[in-house]
């Protein structure tokens, strides 16, 4: 499965936002913050409530706002889905490229990192379906696959995020990107992305990413990870 036909069905409103593929690449200017769809406190301990709000009202939004003005002068890229931006920045003005990686790139990362961290049955704590077959393939075991996701984490420098992506090959590969980048830029389909900026995890010290890293894998939503790639 292509890295585009991977991402749909957009938009589709039958299912919960916090379980469905990512449907905020449906969007289309101008852009909306999404509800984060559950209590700040809900994702404790991995992020603190104080935390969780400021990182959605205040960063996510602040993405969203310098999309939507940067995009107001280009009326041609209206009709296009975040998704579209993201997967053919190469194909738009020069003037707005900038912009679209940047701040389109942290709106899809950071909506689909909230439906990873929302709350989910007991049944949820670990991957189930396509996306199980796939880590038994790549990675032999969750276990594995998480030790190397914390690795790469802890051995990323500076900002980003770590990505458990589905390559053009339909494989599992681990990705570390810089700033918001965002895996679809690459082709690639995002299935469980960890927000690296120290404004995610603080009042966390930096010496402390790896605790961050694995307090998010313990409790993350596998429902919307597999979502992703069913």
């Amino acid at each position: 499965m292509t890295a585009g036909r991977a991402l749909g069905p957009f938009g589709d409103d039958t299912h919960d936002v916090r379980v469905a593929p990512d449907v905020v690449l449906s969007q289309k200017y101008p852009f909306v913050l999404p509800p984060l769809g559950y209590a700040f406190q809900a994702a404790e301990p991995a992020v603190d409530a104080a935390t969780l709000r400021a990182h959605h009202e205040r960063v996510h939004a602040a993405h969203v706002a310098s999309l939507n003005a940067a995009l107001a002068a280009h009326p041609s890229l209206h009709p296009l889905t975040l998704g579209e931006l993201l997967m053919g920045l190469r194909k738009w003005p020069a003037a707005v490229r900038p912009v679209i990686r940047l701040d389109g790139s942290a709106h899809a990362n950071h909506a689909l990192y909230w439906k990873l961290l929302a709350p989910g049955a007991p049944s949820v704590a670990v991957p189930g379906g396509k996306l199980a077959e796939m880590i038994r393939r790549d990675f032999a075991d969750r276990e594995a696959l998480q030790a190397a996701i914390v690795d790469a984490a802890a051995a990323h420098a500076g900002t980003g995020w770590v990505w458990l992506v589905k390559t053009a090959t339909s494989r599992l590969a681990i990705r570390t990107l810089p700033e918001e980048d965002s895996p679809l830029l690459e082709g690639e389909l995002p299935i469980v992305g960890i927000d690296l900026w120290e404004h995610a995890y603080a009042p966390r010290p930096l010496a402390r990413r790896r605790d961050y890293v694995l307090a998010v894998l313990a409790r993350l939503n596998w429902d919307v990870a597999g979502a992703q790639v069913e």
